[in-house]
């Protein structure tokens, strides 16, 4: 308990020194709300936004959960495949790696267009942003296995599949939570982004209209809800990590 405090307090306090601060700063420096709002002002509107500011949020939350189990699971696949057949890896991965070079943003409207302004459009934005990290950490853990032991499995007539089901899975496992906690994070700025092209619901939607309306303090609400969802979903991907990865050794202080 003493050791979790003393990793937790030095942010906390960073944090609270910089709200004073800033709160401080707009009270003395008379800063106009719709410029810099004061952190008492976001505060206001976040307890008063009601039911239309959770009711974006709930859409933002469905949305992300969604391409995020999606987007894992096709990193996932795609690491299986190009682990098991290495041919297809040195054709395709270097494809793959090109595909990361293309802004999400630049991509999205062209989705739209073939697809329309339903629901699957969105979830192949937030599926680009989240199988390349799975994807790639997934293969890095297995291409890491440990070959003496690996030697030993195959001197004493394990086949591929229990080899994989055996070594190269549990093995590859911390690097595959890595990678999937690293998707957690992008994929709900993924969502933002496929509700800025379109949408009529989720905060990406409600930034467009605040921003139209000039209502920074609103703004910076949604800019926090989704800085609190990313840490929330990277949270829960890390707990999940240390319920199944029990055999990790923990490391020193």
């Amino acid at each position: 308990m003493r050791r979790w405090w003393s990793q937790v307090w030095p942010p906390v306090v960073a944090v609270l020194f910089f709200l004073i601060v800033w709160q401080l700063c707009t009270s003395l420096f008379h800063i106009e709300k719709w410029i810099l709002p004061s952190p008492g002002d976001i505060a206001e509107q976040t307890t008063g936004g009601g039911a239309d500011l959770w009711g974006h949020v709930l859409a933002t939350v469905r949305l992300t959960l969604e391409g995020f189990i999606i987007g894992t699971l096709v990193g996932l696949v795609i690491a299986l495949i190009l682990h098991m057949v290495p041919f297809l890896k040195s054709a395709l991965y270097p494809l793959l790696i090109l595909s990361q070079n293309i802004p999400t943003i630049a991509l999205a409207p062209l989705l739209m267009i073939w697809f329309g302004f339903g629901l699957l459009p969105k979830i192949i934005v937030i599926t680009l942003v989240c199988f390349f990290p799975v994807a790639v950490a997934t293969m890095g853990g297995l291409k890491q296995t440990d070959r003496i032991m690996l030697n030993y499995m195959q001197m004493i007539g394990a086949n591929k599949r229990q080899i994989f089901a055996k070594l190269e899975l549990p093995h590859a496992l911390p690097s595959i939570f890595s990678g999937i906690k690293i998707a957690a994070t992008y994929s709900v700025m993924g969502a933002v982004i496929a509700e800025w092209i379109g949408a009529d619901k989720g905060i990406g939607y409600y930034m467009m209209l605040q921003k139209a309306g000039y209502r920074t303090d609103r703004m910076f609400v949604a800019i926090m809800i989704i800085v609190l969802l990313s840490l929330l979903m990277f949270g829960l991907i890390a707990l999940l990590e240390k319920w199944l990865v029990r055999w990790k050794p923990k490391q020193e202080s």
